[in-house]
């Protein structure tokens, strides 16, 4: 579908973009990157632009030219970063996602996919994408929740009075992979425990009592899924996971098994978990024929032994809390 095509990732050089820009570059696409990272995160094939998407005209200028637009640009960081910098996270992306789509709309772009998240659900056992907009996000991602829940407005908004049919919406769960954010003190929850794990933290500290479930995907994953969406999704919806729970607990044994010597575990129930399930429905995402592929086994794996390899390359990315840090100080 995108053999010959020009096709812009916006944060194509993150955890999802790098082996999304693989397999487009893969299809014959003509890729070009728009990310504040270090450009040697850039698929070598690309045309990277470093360029800040919180301003229009470099959406503008992004847009320019292409027919496809992914936008992959999120700030994700962990539920303590995100409770006392809910600003630090809520202005850029409801800045960015609304340039973005409104520069691809100038720019005469065919086809567009906005990438939200689970964070958009409130508490439920199982997420279904229509039950969105019937509830309001859950108090742990009220935020993040909010300012992907806008960009998903805008674009039903364009769709209503654009007739612009060709976008999309990829709701993802949580990703987890080589390129994560593995910041000690903003990271998710795989890229936290994993760097932990790498650094030998002992005793071996885990909020909560272990037994909250999660969706897990890996990027590569969630990367099919999405180029998926945007080949055979055309205008819906879809819910991109595992659409299977795992279980914190088992998640941190997971990790902990690659480790030649364990740690001791310690359940802190006097930290806050979070929601007790958080799993999607993935059965709209089927009916276009996806499927995970890698096993939170084989992925957790392969994320620890690339962390471990490549600690300095995790570095090199864009770290938005930093940066409103550094400026403050």
């Amino acid at each position: 579908m995108f053999k010959d095509k020009n096709v812009l990732v916006a944060g194509g050089t993150g955890m999802i973009g790098i082996p999304l820009v693989e397999m487009l570059i893969q299809e014959g696409a003509r890729v070009r990157i728009a990310s504040l990272d270090d450009g040697s995160r850039a698929h070598p094939q690309s045309q990277f632009l470093k360029t800040d998407l919180r301003s229009f005209e470099n959406c503008l200028k992004a847009c320019e030219g292409m027919d496809q637009v992914f936008n992959l640009l999120c700030i994700k960081g962990s539920p303590a970063t995100c409770a006392t910098k809910p600003a630090s996270l809520l202005t850029p992306m409801l800045v960015f996602n609304t340039n973005l789509l409104e520069a691809a709309r100038q720019s005469g772009v065919k086809g567009y996919l906005y990438t939200s998240s689970i964070g958009v659900y409130s508490p439920a056992p199982v997420f279904y994408e229509d039950e969105v907009w019937k509830t309001l996000p859950s108090p742990h991602d009220r935020f993040a929740g909010w300012a992907k829940r806008m960009g998903e407005l805008q674009v039903e908004a364009f769709k209503i009075e654009y007739g612009w049919k060709n976008l999309t919406v990829a709701r993802v769960c949580n990703v987890y992979g080589p390129y994560d954010n593995f910041d000690r003190e903003n990271a998710m929850v795989v890229p936290s425990l994993i760097r932990r794990a790498v650094e030998g933290e002992n005793p071996f500290r885990v909020w909560g009592d272990g037994s909250p479930e999660r969706d897990f995907l890996h990027a590569k994953d969630a990367a099919r899924g999405i180029l998926l969406a945007a080949q055979k999704g055309e205008g819906m919806v879809l819910n991109i996971g595992s659409g299977k729970g795992l279980s914190i607990r088992k998640l941190v044994d997971t990790i902990l098994s690659g480790l030649s010597k364990k740690p001791n575990i310690i359940f802190d129930v006097s930290k806050p978990a979070g929601d007790k399930i958080r799993i999607m429905n993935i059965d709209r995402a089927r009916s276009i024929g996806f499927e995970p592929q890698i096993s939170i086994e084989e992925g957790v794996k392969e994320t620890m032994v690339w962390y471990e390899k490549n600690r300095e390359v995790a570095a090199k990315r864009y770290d938005v809390f930093e940066m409103i840090s550094d400026r403050k100080a």
